[in-house]
């Protein structure tokens, strides 16, 4: 018997160093994203436009028509998105020629919260290994089955006006 619940105990915990793997995995890949758009605030709309969710990672998705600012600007703010895609797949960490760097499912989304004032919310979500509450946030919703599925985190960023 205490053997059965000793390998019940290591099980529960593999699992929650796999869920706690992919929330710094994630929070990462947020922070990155979050400096990338602060680092181009002159195209921060090209990141996410209106009321459209820029996604990236397993269910990319074009980035939004951009006329705000210069054409490299705008450039970047593609190459960015681009880039931020990729993390989310896991391509940089490589294992037997696979790409194993990311969460399960990994997705990215960029909204506009309120363009006026240039706020703009970061999302990234995945797949997590047990039923928890399901977030509220939009990013990834019905995407891994059931929503209890599902793990999100954000950050909201506010760009700056320099003079």
């Amino acid at each position: 018997m205490a053997l059965l619940g000793t390998a019940g105990l290591i099980a529960r915990s593999s699992q929650s160093e796999m869920e706690s793997y992919q929330r710094v995995q994630a929070l990462t890949l947020l922070q990155d994203m979050a400096a990338r758009l602060n680092g181009n605030r002159q195209a921060a709309p090209c990141y996410a436009s209106g009321t459209i969710i820029t996604t990236a990672g397993s269910a990319t998705v074009a980035p939004p028509a951009c006329t705000v600012g210069s054409a490299a600007q705008v450039a970047i703010a593609n190459a960015d998105l681009a880039a931020w895609g990729t993390e989310l797949l896991g391509s940089a960490e490589i294992s037997g020629g696979k790409a194993v760097g990311a969460m399960i499912g990994a997705l990215g989304c960029i909204e506009a919260v309120d363009a006026a004032n240039q706020i703009y919310r970061i999302t990234v979500a995945w797949q997590g290994l047990a039923k928890t509450a399901a977030p509220a946030l939009p990013c990834g919703s019905g995407q891994f089955g059931n929503d209890a599925n599902r793990r999100a985190v954000s950050i909201q960023v506010r760009i700056g006006v320099l003079s």
